[in-house]
């Protein structure tokens, strides 16, 4: 079994860098153009499997369906919810980021305030990616992994440690490699052909795992055995004493997802790489549309996974491997440890080349090198990277014995999510808001949400009125800081964007119809579930 499933994980992975190599083996990887956004010639289905994938990562495999695990149906939220921000991103964030032509947020808002905004925005990304994001994506990524293969019998390392560590070191460098030498386009590629397997082996699971609740006799049988036996588990309204209160969903859950889906540079970047504006209209609806289908293998596999193995002492955050593990033959087992390899290399290497596109762009051609030339911006971004992805494998074994990887996630990430977000929406929807109000609130609300949770008394208030709810204050407290330093000290004069001319900006005609749909979907599946 062991040589099967390794050897089925060998090929897929072969093959995938095997065809990303020949796709973009002959592209510009000298520019900051081709290197940073693909040459901007992006069309919609590598702009939807982009971004999936970039967000699909074994924190969300592992972690969600862990939550699921636990809470049932009501996680959902993490993947419905985001629907109604891809679409705000296609129809109101979107065509003002195109217009000005640029590469990274934190250069809107240098464009809308100063230079200085925009320096404070490169450093607090940066930061968040080394000390959050790329370490939790690593550390998920192994722990999935150890799940799934079996690599205590496949390597012969008997310490847990150990192991860990070999694991991220593997995965660390082979996505570095991708992320490092083929610039955006080549991860844009390696994305779709992953997403596609990952969609693939996402259902098979399910198929797997409702004939095992059936004992065989079928996958709908399988469904009503599961309706049946624990109906609180499809709730759709989280109760009180869970990860997502329904309410939580108008308030913290909303904003955390408009940040990820409309202002988040990793996510956003291939967006920027569009041929143009009807392009990435298209391409982030049809992400839109993959995510409602998204409770289907990120939640469902952990309500099987309790089912099945609620009485034998998993935990939560092993509940996905476990279940993968044991319902998959072997030959898909390879098959589909390849393709979550995929998905944590995708998001590992989205998130480098993000940093290393802000390093570039924002700090050494913006701060210490201003005459850079194209061939040595890209490469202080590939020196960067290398130092960031190395430094990102020592912290990510440290993350071990969190309890829920996801909610951690989601916790840290609200620190630096609300204040970029309500700084660039005040700036786009406001004419004489100063540069000094940005800053404010930048600094002061990635401080203001740190003490709420780390430091004593103020970390009593998130958990008076839930930190979802919390982080909607603050948000709301930033907005209402930023108007007021407006009203007193405006700018002399209003701002007005002007188009860059870059990108093509004809919207594309069913992009208001599509969200609509999009939208109306987001309700009746709500609805359906509401009550269990």
């Amino acid at each position: 079994m062991h040589a099967l499933t390794l050897a089925s994980f060998l090929f897929f992975t072969g093959l995938v860098a095997f065809v990303t190599w020949r796709i973009t083996r002959r592209d510009d990887h000298r520019s900051t153009s081709g290197y940073f956004l693909a040459g901007r010639t992006l069309t919609f289905p590598l702009i939807a499997a982009s971004m999936l994938m970039t967000n699909l990562s074994t924190e969300q495999m592992v972690g969600l369906n862990g939550s699921a695990f636990t809470d049932g149906l009501s996680v959902m939220a993490w993947e419905v919810i985001a629907v109604i921000a891809l679409v705000a991103l296609a129809l109101f964030f979107l065509p003002r980021f195109l217009k000005s032509g640029i590469a990274t947020l934190p250069q809107l808002l240098a464009i809308r305030f100063d230079t200085g905004t925009q320096l404070i925005a490169n450093v607090i990304f940066l930061i968040a990616y080394a000390v959050v994001l790329l370490p939790i994506i690593l550390y998920s990524g192994a722990i999935g992994l150890q799940g799934m293969l079996d690599l205590q019998g496949l390597t012969g390392i008997e310490s847990n440690t150990a192991l860990l560590w070999a694991t991220v070191w593997a995965v660390g460098l082979i996505g570095a490699v991708y992320a490092l030498f083929g610039g955006l386009r080549t991860v844009a590629v390696s994305d779709t052909l992953n997403g596609v397997g990952l969609l693939i082996g996402g259902f098979v699971i399910v198929y797997f795992g409702l004939q095992a609740v059936s004992g065989g006799t079928g996958v709908m049988e399988g469904w009503s055995i599961l309706k049946e036996s624990d109906p609180s588990k499809f709730n759709s309204m989280g109760g009180p004493e869970q990860q997502v209160p329904f309410s939580t969903i108008f308030t913290g859950v909303l904003l955390l997802h408009l940040f990820y889906w409309t202002t988040n540079q990793q996510i956003i970047q291939r967006t920027f790489a569009a041929k143009n504006l009807a392009e990435g209209q298209k391409g982030v609806l049809l992400t839109g549309f993959f995510k409602l289908l998204g409770p289907l293998y990120l939640v469902l596999p952990g309500i099987i996974a309790y089912h099945l193995y609620a009485d034998q002492g998993i935990r939560a955050d092993e509940a996905y491997g476990h279940l993968v593990f044991n319902v998959l033959p072997p030959y898909l087992t390879g098959f589909f440890a390849a393709v979550m390899v995929g998905a944590i290399l995708s998001s590992f290497n989205s998130a480098l080349n993000s940093t290393t596109t802000i390093f570039s762009l924002g700090i050494y051609k913006g701060v210490l090198k201003k005459d850079a030339t194209e061939e040595q911006v890209v490469k202080s971004g590939k020196v960067f990277g290398w130092i960031m992805a190395v430094s990102t494998m020592i912290i990510a074994p440290l993350l071990a014995g969190q309890d829920s990887l996801f909610g951690y996630l989601q916790k840290m990430n609200a620190i630096y999510f609300i204040p970029i977000l309500a700084v660039v929406l005040v700036g786009l929807l406001t004419k004489r808001v100063p540069p000094m109000a940005a800053k404010v609130a930048l600094v002061g609300g990635c401080l203001l949400i740190a003490a709420g949770y780390f430091v004593p008394p103020f970390n009593k208030l998130p958990m008076v009125m839930h930190e979802f709810h919390f982080v909607a204050a603050v948000f709301v407290l930033l907005v209402a800081v930023m108007l007021v330093i407006g009203k007193l000290r405006p700018r002399a004069t209003d701002w007005v964007q002007e188009d860059s001319g870059d990108v093509d900006l004809t919207p594309w005609k069913g992009a208001l119809p599509t969200g609509i749909v999009l939208v109306v979907l987001v309700v009746i599946m709500y609805a359906s579930f509401a009550g269990g």
